[in-house]
């Protein structure tokens, strides 16, 4: 017949012209994907269009990256300060970083922060040390964080922290001991124990103390007296944690309860 398109020719049907050319389509959106055959047809009566190219709008764990930072943080601390001889100046930072995991993402992301800060410090200076780190250091950071995330009190806090410091005390003596092949413990109070003879038989020449003065060494109130001075030594260190973290906890948005007046009043805080 005379009305119908010859074969081959461009021209378009009647039903052609809303139809979408999806060859040029594919060309053009690099994005574009074709509808799926065995999907049912929209409701509209109009064929679906490219499926939109989807994003992932999901926030990034941010209780994971902060626990990985501090752990990672806690580790450059005691490394630098090993190597660079600053132990005893930088201890009081050491168990800041759990603490303050503990105080943002509670006690899971606290212990995960030790566990990760361990297996660094494992791998990059020895299991030994790790083990010197974590105990008492890493295990006060965590007690520490638990103790102002339940708004415990200074007195509270910090008579667990000495008692805890003071038993990973004697826990690193009795490592290294083993390590050494050497009671250290028994070396230390012998050592205490000629000191006070020395010291007793001086004050004896001068004629401070008698003669009797000389037999009343005793090894056993020697070795209480170094328990006592470790527990002193613990309890002035442990205080000294909590004003540090009093003064910077509180600039980074997790204060730990209030210092007693006195503190304040020395400090001029009010």
């Amino acid at each position: 017949m005379s009305g119908s398109p010859p074969h081959g020719s461009d021209a378009a049907l009647p039903g052609d012209r809303d139809r979408p050319n999806t060859a040029d389509a594919e060309w053009d959106d690099p994005f574009f994907t074709g509808a799926d055959p065995g999907s049912p047809a929209p409701a509209s009566g109009h064929e679906a269009g490219p499926t939109p190219l989807q994003v992932n709008h999901t926030p990034p764990p941010l209780s994971l990256v902060e626990t990985a930072f501090l752990a990672s943080t806690a580790s450059l601390l005691w490394l630098a300060s090993y190597y660079l001889s600053l132990v005893p100046w930088m201890r009081i930072l050491f168990p800041l970083p759990a603490a303050l995991v503990y105080l943002r993402w509670g006690g899971r992301a606290a212990w995960m922060a030790t566990l990760v800060t361990g297996l660094l410090l494992s791998v990059l200076m020895g299991p030994y040390l790790s083990l010197l780190f974590l105990i008492p250091y890493g295990l006060l950071g965590v007690q520490l964080g638990m103790s102002w995330k339940r708004n415990m009190s200074w007195l509270g806090s910090i008579s667990t922290g000495t008692l805890l410091a003071t038993a990973g005390f004697f826990v690193r003596m009795w490592m290294v001991s083993l390590f050494l092949s050497e009671d250290l413990w028994a070396y230390l109070t012998n050592r205490i124990s000629d000191f006070v003879v020395w010291l007793v038989s001086r004050l004896v020449d001068w004629g401070i103390l008698g003669v009797g003065a000389l037999g009343t060494v005793n090894l056993q109130a020697i070795q209480i007296f170094a328990v006592g001075a470790v527990l002193l030594s613990d309890l002035v260190y442990v205080f000294t944690i909590h004003l540090a973290a009093w003064v910077l906890l509180s600039r980074l948005g997790n204060p730990i309860p209030q210092a007693p007046r006195w503190v304040q009043v020395i400090f001029e805080e009010e």
